[in-house]
């Protein structure tokens, strides 16, 4: 799978959105990625997981690891793919924690799949709950990386599709200095 037959997914989906948001971390930007629109449909999330997992493969994962919301649907099917279990962190009183029952140890070798990834910020609090565990954190991936290679990650990285958004903090966003309404569409509120 290439950059334009996710893309593709995404436009047939109507998940490509425009407009002025309130990313999930703070920045604002004028597009958005509803990742969900695409992975309600189980044969696109199917496909999309099994191109990570192909992208990720010689990495050795033993187990998936995605933070909620927007990581559990393409963390399942990544796992599918891989043969191995996902499971997901959630956050409890801001902080990201493993839940449900769900462990990590030593010997897990572990891949934090994302749907999107902008800043890197919830890549890197899933890192740190499974390397708290005591688990080896392989690498990390996502569908989407707006990140322009800027993400700052320790750990090898595969993103499905660069996509070159600008996105802008409050005070230098150009559609806040034009009065236009902000929407918060993301999982973390």
């Amino acid at each position: 799978m290439n950059d334009t037959d996710v893309l593709r997914h995404f436009r047939e989906s109507g998940a490509l959105l425009d407009g002025h948001f309130r990313l999930s971390s703070g920045l604002h930007s004028s597009g958005y990625l509803q990742c969900a629109l695409v992975l309600q449909h189980p044969a696109r999330a199917e496909a999309l997981g099994a191109a990570i997992a192909d992208a990720t493969r010689a990495w050795g994962a033993t187990v998936v690891l995605s933070p909620a919301m927007g990581g559990i649907v393409i963390g399942q099917e990544v796992g599918r793919a891989l043969g191995v279990r996902a499971i997901f962190a959630e956050r409890t009183d801001g902080t990201l924690a493993l839940r449900r029952g769900f462990s990590l140890g030593p010997d897990d070798r572990v891949l934090i799949v994302e749907d999107v990834l902008t800043t890197g910020k919830s890549t890197r609090e899933t890192i740190d709950v499974a390397t708290a565990a005591g688990a080896t954190v392989v690498g990390a991936a996502s569908i989407m990386d707006r990140s322009g290679g800027q993400h700052g990650l320790d750990v090898p990285f595969a993103g499905l599709c660069p996509m070159n958004v600008p996105a802008y903090t409050e005070e230098a966003c150009p559609l806040c200095a034009q009065g236009l309404p902000v929407t918060k569409p993301g999982s973390r509120r």
